[in-house]
């Protein structure tokens, strides 16, 4: 399983319509769109769960395509390495 970042997204964009695109190429297990707290609108990124070689044949095919007046950018999201501590900064 493989989680990807998904950004450019129009405020417009749901899960729903995000969850139909990627469908093309295998089930999204899970997908979570960054929304505004008052207006509910996509902040204009979010992330979705799919199988490994499928999510590297939809980066091939959406990155940096059109999709609902807005410019894909996704990518594998980064696992938080070894040395990765969490917590604020001092």
């Amino acid at each position: 399983m493989k989680k990807l970042f998904i950004g450019g997204l129009a405020p417009t964009v749901t899960e729903e319509s995000l969850t139909a695109l990627f469908s093309q190429f295998s089930t999204v297990r899970s997908i979570k769109l960054v929304k505004d707290l008052f207006s509910g609108k996509c902040k204009g990124f979010g992330f979705l769960e799919m199988e490994g070689h499928e999510a590297r044949a939809a980066i091939a095919e959406f990155d940096g395509k059109s999709f609902e007046g807005s410019n894909l950018k996704i990518r594998f999201e980064e696992e938080r390495g070894k040395g990765h501590k969490g917590g604020r900064r001092r």
